[in-house]
């Protein structure tokens, strides 16, 4: 197994597209097998969507629609609806694991690697990459 921790800003983008830094990390052992990718924050998570078509905009929203920033959590502390950004981890996952066949993601053709962080209290986030080979 190889493993790498890379880190993010997410100060400006709540969705932010790390599809490349996988595809980097994977190209460099041309081999099959799989790779996961892991956020270790409570707030945080990374999801496989269509970006630059709408589709953040609309998972925004859908997270508004489910986890209102505006409603009383018992997770209180931090800033306006911080317990709601402890509840994210639960409607998007922590962790995606992905096929790698020939040092590629095997992702389909509008699937690209997301970072999704609603949390404005800690935008240094790290994300960790394990290559498991076949």
């Amino acid at each position: 197994m190889r493993s790498e921790v890379t880190r993010y800003d997410t100060t400006r983008r709540s969705f932010l597209d790390i599809t490349s830094d996988v595809e980097k990390f994977v190209s460099s052992d041309p081999s099959d097998g799989l790779v996961n990718v892991f956020v270790p924050h409570a707030t945080a998570g990374v999801a496989l969507i269509e970006t630059g078509s709408g589709s953040e905009q609309d998972l925004a929203a859908t997270l508004e629609r489910l986890l209102p920033r505006h409603i009383d959590y018992e997770h209180s502390h931090g800033s306006p609806a911080h317990g709601r950004d402890h509840v994210l981890p639960a409607f998007v996952a922590p962790s995606v694991t992905i096929p790698v066949v020939d040092g590629r993601l095997m992702l389909g053709t509008w699937q690209s690697i997301v970072l999704v962080d609603t949390n404005r209290d800690n935008p240094k986030r790290s994300v960790r990459l394990s290559f498991v080979p076949a």
